[in-house]
């Protein structure tokens, strides 16, 4: 499974979701469901335009976990 790590990558820089959104051309609402919905996929697009705000690689935005264990 892959997650984002914005909200992470966020804190550690001290940047807001709304600078984030500034810095990126990208609305606060999909930044705000990238930070706080795991189950939220955003486009490729979206994340380009982060990874490039932030001066990353898009991969620099994900990290990749263990599956959560099936019922």
């Amino acid at each position: 499974m892959v997650r984002l790590e914005a909200k992470e990558i966020l804190a550690q820089r001290g940047i807001s979701m709304s600078k984030l959104s500034k810095m990126s051309d990208v609305s606060f609402s999909p930044i705000n469901r990238i930070c706080n919905d795991p189950s939220y996929s955003p486009t490729v697009h979206t994340l380009e335009q982060l990874a490039k705000a932030l001066g990353l690689h898009v991969a620099d935005l994900l990290e990749e976990v263990p599956d959560p264990p099936q019922e």
